[in-house]
């Protein structure tokens, strides 16, 4: 199974602001780990270095970068991929996280056999911080192809000013007890 999950900021799609997401929520956060914790993630090389010390605990992270003499921090939990097209190889068993950078998010929501099963859209509601340096990212090409090719989950839940909604790609057989394990693992706030 594979999913996207993101925060993006309401009526821009604004992911980050140069290297920094420019709000700091910690349910989001709680909520990322909880639903990606002891699964594996694919980043980009630009994400994967705003990792504390290159990476996150309990995940095995493919780095996708084409860089290929790129060096990964931990060679026995991480590992360097550069062809996106690897992980359509990978068996349906294995829980992969697309978590960005948007350059990532549009490689595997521009193509529809490279697109995942599931997007975990969280929108933050409130305000950015805008007192932050650098170039404003967005993914409204990637929000442009979710709105045309997923549907949304029956199920929503607003936590700490995040909409978060489970998107589910048209016409894919989806799996009742991997969407519902999956749903429960996102609303649970615990």
């Amino acid at each position: 199974m594979k999913a996207v999950i993101w925060c993006r900021h309401d009526g821009d799609n604004v992911i980050g602001i140069g290297p920094n997401i420019p709000w700091h929520i910690k349910s989001d956060f709680k909520r990322f780990h909880r639903v990606t914790a002891q699964h594996s993630i694919i980043v980009g090389q630009n994400t994967y270095e705003t990792f504390p010390n290159r990476t996150l605990p309990d995940r095995k992270i493919y780095v996708l970068s084409f860089d290929k003499a790129y060096e990964v921090a931990d060679r026995k939990n991480h590992r360097l991929i550069t062809n996106v097209h690897y992980f359509a190889q990978l068996p349906d068993s294995e829980e992969v996280y697309i978590s960005g950078g948007a350059g990532i998010y549009r490689l595997f929501l521009s193509d529809i056999d490279l697109a995942p099963d599931y997007i975990i859209d969280c929108c933050y509601l409130g305000e950015m911080n805008t007192d932050l340096v650098g170039e404003r990212i967005d993914v409204t090409p990637c929000v442009e192809f979710m709105n045309n090719h997923y549907t949304t989950y029956e199920k929503s839940l607003i936590e700490d000013n995040v909409l978060v909604t489970l998107r589910l790609k048209k016409n894919t057989a989806h799996h009742l007890k991997t969407t519902i394990d999956l749903w429960r693992r996102i609303a649970d706030n615990s």
